[in-house]
């Protein structure tokens, strides 16, 4: 039997291994972030942070990704958006407070939902329910409900959008029984 030789022809060792050991040994390659593992990770978080213990909180918005629960329009307008966050379930994003508005007076709501908007001035989630309403008839929406929130009567007068608005009550925007409030709806 020959010798295993190299590149040069000189006669190459064989490496002693360890008698116990079964399996080779094989270079690690550096972690590199792929497309899907970055997309699963982004999803666990959201998921993470809609499955938490206690009330559910607001999920991070992405407007390069998200898309309209309602009209399937994209979501890009930060201070536009809104969102229903339930146990369990991934959060569904709005482009509109009219999309929200109509698929929650639609019945859509999952059980234990928490709807949140976002402040149109400062771009902050808020509680829906919590939440003032004005609309401005001059405003662009992306699907014309000329609609916007605040976190507060202060942070409207803040607004110079909101100047030329007049105040719409909750009831009147989502119908009678207001936007979901989580389990102690």
């Amino acid at each position: 039997m020959m010798p295993a030789l190299s590149s040069r022809g000189t006669p190459v060792r064989p490496v002693p291994r360890d008698p116990q050991s079964t399996h080779r040994r094989t270079p690690r390659r550096p972690f590199r972030p792929t497309l899907l593992g970055v997309t699963a990770l982004c999803m666990s978080f959201a998921l993470a942070v809609a499955c938490g213990p206690g009330a559910p909180e607001p999920a991070p918005l992405d407007t390069r990704n998200e898309q309209c629960a309602s009209c399937r329009m994209a979501v890009s307008a930060a201070g536009l958006a809104s969102q229903i966050v339930a146990p369990g379930e991934l959060p569904l994003f709005f482009d509109d407070l009219g999309c929200l508005a109509d698929y929650l007076k639609a019945g859509k709501a999952p059980a234990g939902a928490v709807a949140f908007v976002a402040d149109h001035r400062t771009k902050a989630w808020v509680r829906a329910d919590r939440a003032v309403y004005t609309r401005v008839p001059g405003l662009e929406t992306p699907m014309g409900s000329h609609v916007i929130a605040h976190a507060d009567a202060a942070s409207r007068d803040q607004d110079a959008d909101a100047r030329a608005g007049t105040p719409v009550a909750p009831w009147e925007l989502f119908g009678p029984g207001g936007p979901p409030v989580g389990a102690a709806r």
